[in-house]
């Protein structure tokens, strides 16, 4: 994934880590788990956030002991006896179990309670989008839970628990609500009336193409259950003007063994037959297909035992001893293009493939900017080294389908500086994608910045891409920009954010530049949403005005009488996020995707947050450059524009036609999400705050008011989470991100109540 999007931090999580198993698993910290005071111990919280989520016997499996023993320690706390157990959770969610399990379960517990080997879990470490640096790479050292008949005193706190829920829950918690992954089912029928339309005149010139909302970023092709595009996902986003998507692929595992490296290809002929039949589904509804190029991949040192003439620079980024295969090397770049020609012989119709070949993984000896290591590469122009990878991608694929497209995407070129000297050499058999909005400068809270990607609060074009556009579109180069329509990691726990005149506005000035055409998303952002729709009405009439497009959008989703209603929600949304508080460290680091669900912590853990997977109580992290109470302010309006605006919502909703309120309560339902998301991580800014304020006080006068804000704080923090939980019970897509899986489930938001009451408790004391 697109994760290594601030290298400084990459590399700092990188020198964090410990030594290695033999395994590859990264050795067990000396750093104590962060702690759960709010459970009785560590037994309860285990069965607490894996209620639900896996079989009752394979939890049961977990602590050594019986399922009846497993269930009475749910029940003493008010978890419902007999709960739903999504079975997609193992493939699709395994993530979610990695992820709440982490600090909880040494490592030969977890690999039981995901029924994985150390081998298979250290495989999607590495290859799955950088899990083991978004979970802070290294392991807590967490002792073995296995269950023991509870005390009096773990059965007192469990009967204050039940309490609580009962108190501040009822039985909703008990109710039934929406399966986690229902989405996916409703996504995968294909609805009668789209069935019905033809699909639009295929536009191969201008490509429009987007990821999925729900495929398996690591390997997406090795199990055909796992669909990653099915009918009626690709009939949907053909509506919303979509004529491409794209997967993740591994070039070794696609393409078959040869006489250089006979230990790859594995199960590539399998892989090959689910991406034809990909490809011919898509084209059904006018849809190519791209692969994802960031090869080749970074090899173990024995791979190289052989082959040390290959060898290139260590990778700095990973805890095991990784090394590029010299691209400066002939059969390296031969590899690459044949394995390309032999892939588009055998998949015919594939649209084409899109390039990074710097930052992410190390993919040559100048990606991640350490060439000077490398004996073939120390002397070479890194741009000479990028184009040169570029040009064997493009000769293999053209050699099989001239017609595929080549796209070569131009992040971290220079030092995601102006690297217009690298598009200069790009020969004109490939095209030059560059993200929109890179460098624009803003100015939010009085705090001046600069944006780098994944950013829908500022709109594009930045200078970046407008200077790298200019030089490819003189050489007679075809362009691309690099968007994100729906969300980004400013917030990723909805579908989409219906900021549509931020949307509109970037649209609008895209028409402007001439280019050939969009990719929609990374590997967030694939939900078929009304967002799209508006990249669709710009895309097939480029001078609409901004107000001409919002209003064609506003009533082919509201209706004549929901429209003006919708625009001004739209209005309010858009004003309010456009004072998001930008920052590259804070879109990984802070709660805005955890929202409510992230617990709070009476001293400070002394953990550095990880990427988009553990906010802890890192305040400075989340924040900077902007002081948090700035921070705090600024999400704050973000949260108020979006309480003003979903009363519009509402509005527009109840005067929608009634063929239209289907959508609209979706639609009312993200939107309500995404504002007590906002509210959450100002108020959860403004109690760390009073805690650590309260903590440097010194005497009772001066802590009183710290101590008075905190409980302030934690009681608007229950507010929130009380509200929010119906919203994400009775919708499955809140809180789910392709590449992370579910960041929460409905009953983590009952633990931050438990959470946030024990807090109260000890504040009070």
């Amino acid at each position: 994934m697109t994760f290594t999007r601030c290298l400084l931090l990459l590399f700092a999580w990188a020198v964090a880590a410990g030594p290695i198993h033999a395994d590859g698993l990264p050795a067990v910290s000396t750093k104590p788990p962060v702690p759960i005071d709010h459970f009785p111990d560590a037994l309860h919280a285990v069965v607490w956030r894996n209620w639900s989520l896996i079989p009752v016997e394979r939890l049961a499996d977990v602590l050594e002991t019986t399922p009846d023993n497993v269930t009475q320690i749910a029940t003493s706390m008010g978890l419902p006896a007999e709960p739903h157990v999504a079975p997609e959770m193992a493939t699709r969610g395994y993530i979610t179990l990695v992820r709440r399990n982490w600090h909880l379960l040494p490592y030969d517990q977890l690999l039981k309670l995901l029924q994985i080997t150390e081998e298979e879990f250290a495989h999607r470490l590495r290859e799955d989008d950088f899990l083991l640096i978004k979970l802070g790479n290294m392991k807590p050292n967490c002792p073995p839970v296995r269950y023991t008949e509870p005390t009096s005193a773990a059965k007192a706190r469990a009967a204050e628990i039940k309490q609580l829920v009962e108190q501040t829950f009822g039985d909703r918690h008990k109710q039934p609500h929406e399966p986690r992954f229902h989405f996916i089912e409703e996504l995968s029928r294909v609805d009668p009336a789209l069935e019905k339309q033809s699909p639009p005149p295929h536009d191969a010139d201008h490509p429009r193409f987007i990821y999925s909302y729900f495929a398996m970023f690591g390997d997406p092709l090795s199990d055909p259950t796992l669909d990653p595009f099915p009918d009626g996902l690709l009939a949907r986003l053909q509506q919303r003007g979509v004529n491409g998507v794209w997967l993740h692929v591994v070039l070794r595992d696609l393409a078959p063994p040869t006489q250089d490296f006979p230990e790859f290809g594995a199960g590539h002929r399998e892989r090959l037959q689910n991406l034809q039949k990909l490809v011919e589904r898509a084209k059904k509804y006018g849809i190519d297909v791209y692969l994802y190029m960031n090869e080749p991949r970074a090899m173990p040192e024995a791979f190289f035992a052989n082959r040390p003439d290959m060898k290139g620079v260590p990778d700095p980024g990973s805890p095991v001893p990784y090394f590029a295969m010299c691209t400066s090397h002939p059969q390296v770049r031969a590899w690459v293009s044949d394995s390309l020609a032999y892939i588009f012989e055998r998949v015919p119709h594939l649209g084409g493939v899109f390039t990074i070949t710097a930052s992410e993984n190390l993919t040559n000896c100048s990606s991640k900017f350490t060439q000077a290591a490398c004996p073939h590469c120390q002397d070479r122009d890194p741009s000479d080294i990028l184009v040169e990878i570029n040009q064997a991608i493009a000769d293999g694929v053209h050699r099989s389908a001239p017609d595929a497209k080549v796209i070569a995407w131009d992040w971290g070129w220079a030092r995601h500086g102006d690297a217009s000297e690298t598009v200069a050499k790009l020969p004109q058999s490939i095209w030059l994608m560059s993200v929109s909005e890179w460098q624009l400068p803003i100015e939010r809270g009085g705090v001046k910045a600069v944006i780098g990607e994944y950013s829908i609060s500022a709109v594009g074009p930045g200078p970046r891409a407008t200077r790298h556009w200019q030089v490819a579109q003189e050489k007679g180069l075809h362009t691309l920009a690099k968007v994100q329509f729906n969300i980004t990691w400013e917030i990723a726990a909805v579908p989409y954010v219906p900021v549509m005149n931020l949307i509109a506005q970037h649209n609008a000035n895209l028409a402007a530049a001439n280019l050939d055409g969009q990719m929609l998303s990374w590997s967030l952002g694939g939900y078929p949403s009304p967002n799209l729709e508006l990249a669709r009405l710009f895309a097939e009439n480029p001078d609409l005005t901004v107000d001409q497009a919002l209003d064609l959008l506003a009533k082919s989703t509201y209706g004549e009488a929901g429209a003006a209603e919708a625009k001004l929600a739209w209005q309010h949304f858009s004003e309010g996020y456009a004072q998001y508080p930008y920052s590259s460290s804070g879109m990984y680091t802070g709660p805005q995707h955890v929202g409510p669900a992230n617990l709070l912590y009476a001293q400070p853990t002394g953990y550095s947050p990880g990427m988009v997977c553990f906010p802890y109580d890192g305040l400075a992290r989340w924040s900077a450059p902007f002081p948090p109470e700035v921070y705090a302010a600024q999400f704050q309006k973000i949260a108020d524009g979006f309480a003003a605006g979903c009363r519009h919502l509402e509005a527009a909703a109840q005067a929608a036609p009634a063929d239209k309120r289907a959508f609209a309560a979706d639609d009312l339902s993200v939107a309500q999400a995404a504002q007590l998301h906002f509210a959450s991580v100002a108020q959860q800014a403004r109690f760390l705050i009073a805690r650590d304020k309260l903590a440097a006080a010194k005497t009772p006068a001066e802590q009183a008011p710290w101590r008075q804000q905190a409980l302030d704080e934690l009681a608007k923090e229950i507010a929130t989470t009380v509200r929010l939980y119906p919203v994400v019970a009775a919708d499955s897509r809140i809180g789910y991100e392709a590449s992370n899986h579910y960041f929460y489930v409905p009953q983590d938001l009952i633990e931050k109540v438990i959470n946030c009451e024990h807090l109260k408790q000890e504040l009070a004391r």
